[in-house]
């Protein structure tokens, strides 16, 4: 196994890792270590498949990375709102 495919393995337990801490309650959608899992989990995905490619899959982690971004950048901005 190339290190390409373990970095696309370890971004998949990343990103599914954090949904089931989502639907387990064990963390909340806008908690920082979840946007961190989904994040990276998405960005070593997407390291993968610049490897081997696969259009279908590539759309969907820069979908995902996308949205995640906007999460992120959603919690900095309404934290900055409260903290005046």
């Amino acid at each position: 196994m190339l290190i390409p495919e373990l970095l696309g393995i370890l971004g998949v337990v990343m990103v599914l890792g954090g949904y089931f801490l989502i639907v387990s309650s064990r963390l909340e959608e806008t908690d920082s270590r979840y946007l961190g899992l989904n994040i990276l989990g998405s960005v070593l995905i997407l390291v993968s498949l610049a490897y081997r490619f696969n259009l279908a899959a590539t759309v969907l982690q820069a979908a995902w990375t996308g949205i995640t971004l906007l999460g992120i950048l959603r919690r900095r901005w309404s934290r900055g709102l409260t903290n005046r």
